[in-house]
């Protein structure tokens, strides 16, 4: 056979190997805390900020750390390898992605869901039409 032929397939099913294992690891699926805590893989929680515990950002060690719910009512503590996300006082429900050990969530990234300031009072706009 010729060898180009042979290093033309080659080339491609690298290629479908090397998409398909950058597809598995970057598809991250949505799950509570007690699923997360059972799986051994990268998860996304969704669920909202518990106001009454403590929240510490640690300079030395660049890392956030709060506590959360999840819409299980299941509480666990969120620690961040980085700085406390944009408007997170004010975030309606919060999803975090990262791993959990030791009953502690180790997030690699937390996303918050603001209250959107073009969302308008629907009653008032009944009232006036």
């Amino acid at each position: 056979m010729n060898f180009r032929f042979i290093l033309g397939i080659v080339v491609i099913v690298a290629s479908i190997i090397f998409a398909s294992i950058s597809f598995t690891e970057t598809n991250i699926e949505y799950m509570s805390f007690n699923e997360a805590l059972r799986a051994d893989k990268k998860a996304q929680v969704k669920g909202e900020w518990v106001k009454d515990k403590p929240v510490y950002f640690d300079p030395v060690k660049n890392s956030f750390s709060f506590y959360m719910k999840d819409d299980n009512e299941t509480e666990f503590q969120v620690i961040l390898e980085g700085a406390k996300p944009n408007n997170f006082e004010i975030a309606e429900s919060i999803v975090a992605k990262g791993k959990c050990s030791d009953n502690i969530f180790h997030a690699s990234s937390v996303l918050t869901k603001c209250p959107s300031k073009y969302e308008g009072n629907n009653e008032a706009l009944k009232n006036t039409i």
